[in-house]
């Protein structure tokens, strides 16, 4: 199971990568494993404001419909719109080219709310 280290990841399996001030969501190899095969994402819309950890994208997939979950406060400045097209890009690449949205940071200090690499795959060890 990938685990990017210098990405930051939440309890419930989204990863951000930060720079100069925008952040990069998507969902972990772990969700994208449990969900298993995504047939559906719905995307946040552009310009929407978004606060950290509340529900701003949902996808579905074989098994179940998942929430998730927005890692940081900010405002929604790009979307994946591949995704609406290829759902299963989440699947096969979920740290590359499976990114669910770009937000404009709002609050840079909710940063040490999330978890490092490490923390994270401890995490995944304590809950398996």
């Amino acid at each position: 199971m990938e685990v990017v280290d210098y990405y930051l990841y939440t309890k419930e399996h989204e990863w951000v990568s930060i720079e100069n001030n925008v952040a990069t969501v998507g969902v972990t190899d772990y969700a994208q494993e449990a969900l298993g095969d995504i047939t559906f994402v719905e995307l946040p819309a552009v310009d929407a404001e978004v606060e950290q950890f509340e529900e701003f994208a949902t996808l579905e997939s074989v098994k179940a419909a998942s929430d998730i979950f927005s890692p940081i406060s900010g405002k929604v400045i790009e979307v994946n719109t591949l995704l609406e097209s290829e759902p299963g890009i989440l699947n096969k690449s979920p740290y590359e080219r499976g990114w669910i949205a770009k937000i404009e940071i709002s609050d840079s200090d909710e940063a040490s709310n999330l978890m490092t690499a490490e923390e994270y795959r401890k995490f995944l060890e304590s809950a398996g």
